[in-house]
C-alpha cells in the first residue's frame, strides 16, 4: 500500500482578506497598527505587572501571561500577512504553513485554558475568600500555568501531526490570510476522515470543557455574591470580576460569531474577514480592558508613569 504521508506541495498560496490591489496599501496599514497596539497593550500590562508589588497576587500572574499569550498569538499571523502585503506575495511554504498552524492554536488555545483558571482564581477569591491565599499558592498558580501549556502543547502538536499524513495536490489556494487548519484539511487530496474526527475531538476539549468551568465557575460565584447582604458588598465583590467576564465574553462571542458564520455561508472570504475579530481584535482590546475596568492596573499604571516623568 502507497503511504498517505507523502505530499506533492512545497507551498501553498495565501489569498487574504482581498485581491484587490488599492485595498493593500489601506490593510496594511491597519493590520499593522492593530498589530503595534496590541503588542504594545499587552507588553505594557505585562511591565506593569512584574515592577509594581501591589499586583502580585496569583490574579495578575495570570493576566500577565494571558497577555503574554496574546502577542504571541497576533505575531503567529499578523507578521507574515503584512510581509505578503509589502512584498506582493502569497506564498507560504508548506513547513512555515504547518509551523503556524502549531503556534495559532497553541497561541489560541492556551488564552481559553488561561480565561478558564482565571475563572477557577476569580470563584475561590469570592466564594472561599479567606482561603484564596492558602488556595492560590505559588505552587499552585505554577501547577495550573503549566498544565495549561502541556494540554495546549500536545492538543496543537497531535493536530499538526495530523496534517502531515495528508497529501496536497492539486487545489493550493488557502483563501485566508493565515494557515487555518480546517481549510488546510479541506485542501488535502487524501481521506481527511480521521482528521476531522480528532478536530473534533479537540474542539470539545479546549472550547466546550473550558467553556463548562468558567459557567460553573461563574454560577458559583452569582450565588456567593446574591447571599452578601449589603449592596455594597456585592458591589464590590462583582467589581472584582468585571474585567475577566468582560473579556471571555468578548473571546467566546467572537469565536461563536466565526464558528457561525463559517457553518452558515460557503463563502470563505467572508469567513476569514470574520476571523479577524477573534486573530486581531480580542487579543487588542484586552489591555483596555483591564486598564480600564481595573483600579489596580489604572492605579499601577499612574505610578508607572509618574516615576518615569520623574526620572525624567
Amino acid at each position: 500500500m502507497e503511504p498517505e504521508n507523502q505530499t506533492c506541495v512545497s507551498e501553498f498560496i495565501l489569498l487574504g482578506l482581498s485581491e484587490e490591489v488599492l485595498l493593500q496599501p489601506l490593510l496594511f496599514g491597519l493590520f499593522l497598527s492593530m498589530y503595534l497596539v496590541t503588542f504594545i497593550g499587552n507588553s505594557l500590562i505585562i511591565l506593569v505587572i512584574i515592577t509594581d508589588t501591589h499586583l502580585h497576587t496569583p490574579m495578575y500572574f495570570f493576566v500577565s501571561n494571558l497577555s503574554f499569550a496574546d502577542i504571541c498569538f497576533t505575531s503567529t499571523t499578523i507578521p507574515k500577512m503584512l510581509l505578503n502585503i509589502q512584498t506582493q506575495r502569497k506564498v507560504i511554504t508548506y513547513a512555515e504553513c504547518i509551523t503556524q498552524v502549531y503556534f495559532f492554536m497553541l497561541f489560541g488555545d492556551l488564552d481559553n485554558f488561561l480565561l478558564t483558571v482565571m475563572a477557577y482564581d476569580r470563584f475561590v477569591a469570592i466564594c472561599h475568600p479567606l482561603y484564596y491565599m492558602v488556595i492560590m499558592n505559588s505552587w499552585v498558580c505554577g501547577f495550573l500555568l503549566m498544565s495549561s501549556w502541556i494540554m495546549t502543547a500536545l492538543q496543537s502538536l497531535s493536530q499538526s501531526l495530523m496534517v502531515l499524513r495528508l497529501s496536497f495536490c492539486n487545489d493550493l489556494e488557502i483563501p485566508h490570510f493565515f494557515c487555518e487548519l480546517n481549510q488546510l484539511v479541506q485542501l488535502a487530496s487524501s481521506d481527511t476522515f480521521l482528521n476531522e474526527v480528532v478536530m473534533y475531538f479537540a474542539t470539545g476539549l479546549v472550547g466546550v470543557v473550558p467553556l463548562t468551568v468558567i459557567l460553573f465557575s461563574y454560577s458559583k460565584i452569582a450565588s456567593c455574591i446574591l447571599r452578601i447582604s449589603s449592596a455594597e458588598g456585592k458591589c464590590k465583590a462583582f467589581s472584582t470580576c468585571v474585567s475577566h467576564l468582560s473579556v471571555v465574553s468578548l473571546f467566546y462571542c467572537t469565536a461563536l460569531g466565526v464558528y457561525l458564520s463559517s457553518a452558515a455561508t460557503q463563502n470563505f472570504r467572508a469567513s476569514a474577514i470574520a476571523s479577524v475579530m477573534y486573530t486581531v481584535v480580542t487579543p487588542m482590546l484586552n489591555p483596555f480592558i483591564y486598564s480600564l475596568k481595573n483600579k489596580d492596573i489604572k492605579k499601577a499604571l499612574k505610578r508607572l508613569f509618574s516615576q518615569e516623568t520623574f526620572s525624567t
